[in-house]
């Protein structure tokens, strides 16, 4: 399983950003996928999980509403909206694929790990 978020960068407070994760298309058929994030000195932090359907999505109830997660299979690929940005959300983002077609917020249900991109939000 090859995973490969991209889309960070350096972004102001308030402001929005999309980060994708490129996948497999044997991945985005048969696994949930999921977006976490990793601030310095902090545990990693799951923020959202989509099925492999597309239809059925969780999310970290601190995120819900600024965070917003979807998918296209026909592209073998996974979104994050983020929006109204904020300091606190500067880490690196991860997308995951989960062990089954049903996502969760754990992230021992994750075995399969793309490297991730930086997100900043300056003040």
């Amino acid at each position: 399983v090859q995973l490969q978020a991209f889309g960070g960068g350096l972004v102001q407070a308030g402001g929005s950003l999309r980060l994708s994760c490129a996948t497999s298309r044997r991945t985005v058929s048969n696994n949930a996928m999921g977006w976490f994030r990793q601030a310095p000195g902090k545990e990693r932090e799951f923020i959202a999980a989509i099925s492999w359907n597309g239809g059925s999505t969780t999310y970290a109830d601190s995120l819900k509403g600024r965070f917003t997660i979807s998918g296209d299979n026909a592209k073998n690929m996974v979104y994050l909206e983020m929006n109204n940005l904020k300091p606190e959300d500067t880490a690196v983002y991860h997308c995951a694929a989960h062990r089954r077609s049903y996502g969760s917020k754990d992230v021992s249900d994750y075995p399969y790990w793309g490297q991730g991109t930086k997100v900043t939000v300056s003040s």
